[in-house]
């Protein structure tokens, strides 16, 4: 009768592989929290130069020097009505409720717009999520230079009366408000 062979030697292979992707996990994880850290702060200084005036830009539009300034303007601004909805051939029916938004850069940053960053809430407080490609004005995709607008509507699948709209910059980002009226 001869002896069995020694067993084999474990294999460290898994334990290799499953430290490296664990490594390589944190590595994004740590660069996510430095991005978040140093990109993340507002700056809440007001700015010393005004923005030139862009084409179509009037002097009415201007403060008269009598008027004082506001303090700090927001870095974003939303304002919002009720729009008709204008049924494209995406949309399914009538059954859509439609806000048509104003957004304004007021930062000097360049913003990033989208129709998923924004919400409609209606009076019952329910939250309302774009509806995309459903109706004919829908508010278009754009990076906002400081000092633009882009104005568009924002779709909610449903009847329903809108009584605010919430613009996210960004899907994680800093919400601004702005009520329908």
């Amino acid at each position: 009768m001869g002896q069995q062979p020694p067993p084999a030697p474990k294999k460290k292979t898994g334990k290799i592989i499953g430290f490296g992707c664990l490594g390589i996990v944190g590595v994004f994880i740590l660069i996510g929290i430095i991005a978040a850290v140093a990109g993340g702060g507002g700056n809440d200084e007001p700015s010393a130069t005004k923005p030139a005036a862009t084409q179509g830009e009037t002097k009415k539009d201007e403060p008269k020097k009598e008027e004082a300034e506001p303090a700090k303007k927001a870095p974003v601004t939303v304002t919002a009505k009720k729009a008709e909805f204008k049924k494209s051939i995406l949309a399914q029916g009538d059954d859509y409720t439609s806000v048509q938004v104003t957004i304004t850069n007021n930062s000097k940053d360049n913003i990033e717009i989208n129709p998923l960053y924004v919400t409609i809430t209606d009076t019952g407080g329910s939250k309302h999520t774009a509806e995309l490609g459903v109706d004919e004005d829908q508010l278009d995709t754009v990076t906002l230079a400081p000092g633009e607008n882009v104005t568009g509507t924002i779709t909610g699948k449903g009847k329903f009366d809108a009584k605010y709209v919430t613009y996210t910059d960004g899907l994680i980002g800093d919400s601004v408000r702005g009520d329908v009226g």
